[in-house]
């Protein structure tokens, strides 16, 4: 992994804007596609692919019977953004009708050497009630340290909400299931800012899990990175980080993490409010490099070299 993340000449370029769907590539190839369309639970990027275009996420449910593939929790859809309790309606899992609907029309920028994809979303309970607006923006890279995605989310109450105290959530990835340090077909290795290897959790600024993936015949060792940044509630948040290949910054599960009495990790937000979080995944080509990515953490969230990183006490 190379330490610079300057950007390369290399342009990122957004190919098409289909019905439900925006495709962003770059000159080398597809780099990942947006789908948001009405027909879609959530919104959430798939394929996704990292330097040499090696998929860096499950297909399932997506596309079926792919080798190697488990097909457990199909509501596992490659990087997306949800959570299990929204004033007790389950955004996260297919249960009870709940979903993250579009609301307007997706706009992509290109500039400065990156693809900026700008959208709107209403999160929507089974009954019809919106609860939240959702206004992302993903920004789509192409860095000398590798391929980058940025994702600034702000969720607006339409109304009072509480998120709910639960593990399930909430920005996530599931990883190629050569990525994951368990199962048939695992071969990966995670490690977090902390040193730590078993990371579910646990609290980190950031995750990386790495190794070799097949590709057009041939092994290609790469690594995905996840990326909290120090603005957001709680940082440094929690990981919801299984070993069989599911990986989710969670800010709000603090009962199921540590066993606290349940409710600690509830956060509010009244009508008007807005709660904003900042992510950044950054797929490398190589081995993970715990100063290599710490390096980049820092200059991604202007933190200093020397300077001691900040966090909270995990409360309220």
């Amino acid at each position: 992994m190379k330490p610079s993340h300057a950007l390369a000449a290399l342009l990122v370029l957004p190919l098409a804007i289909g019905a439900g769907e925006v495709q962003i590539s770059t000159p080398a190839g597809p780099f990942a596609t947006f789908h948001h369309g009405e027909g879609d639970r959530v919104p959430f990027l798939w394929p996704v692919l990292g330097p040499g275009g090696v998929e860096v996420t499950r297909a399932f449910p997506m596309e079926k019977g792919r080798s190697g593939e488990s097909a457990d929790h199909p509501h596992h859809t490659s990087l997306w953004f949800a959570h299990g309790d929204v004033s007790g309606h389950d955004f996260w899992h297919d249960r009870d009708g709940a979903r993250i609907a579009p609301a307007g029309e997706v706009e992509v920028v290109e500039e400065d050497g990156a693809a900026r994809v700008t959208s709107r979303h209403r999160w929507i309970t089974g009954e019809g009630v919106e609860l939240l607006e959702e206004a992302r923006t993903m920004t789509f890279l192409d860095l000398e340290a590798g391929r980058a995605i940025d994702l600034d989310l702000r969720l607006t109450a339409l109304q009072d909400v509480t998120f709910g105290d639960t593990k399930e959530g909430t920005f996530a990835l599931r990883l190629h299931p050569a990525l994951r340090p368990k199962g048939d077909v695992a071969r990966g290795t995670a490690m977090n800012s902390e040193g730590d290897g078993a990371i579910w959790g646990k609290r980190a600024r950031w995750v990386d899990y790495w190794g070799p993936v097949p590709h057009a015949g041939e092994d290609h060792v790469l690594g995905v990175a996840i990326l909290d940044h120090p603005e957001n509630l709680r940082h440094p948040t929690w990981w919801h980080a299984r070993d069989y290949g599911l990986v989710g910054a969670n800010p709000f599960g603090i009962h199921d993490f540590e066993r606290k009495p349940k409710g600690t990790g509830d956060h509010a937000l009244a009508k008007g409010e807005t709660l904003r979080l900042r992510y950044r995944v950054l797929l490398h080509d190589g081995p993970g490099s715990a100063s290599a990515i710490e390096g980049h953490w820092r200059e991604w969230a202007g933190v200093r070299p020397d300077a001691e990183p900040a966090g909270d006490d995990g409360g309220h």
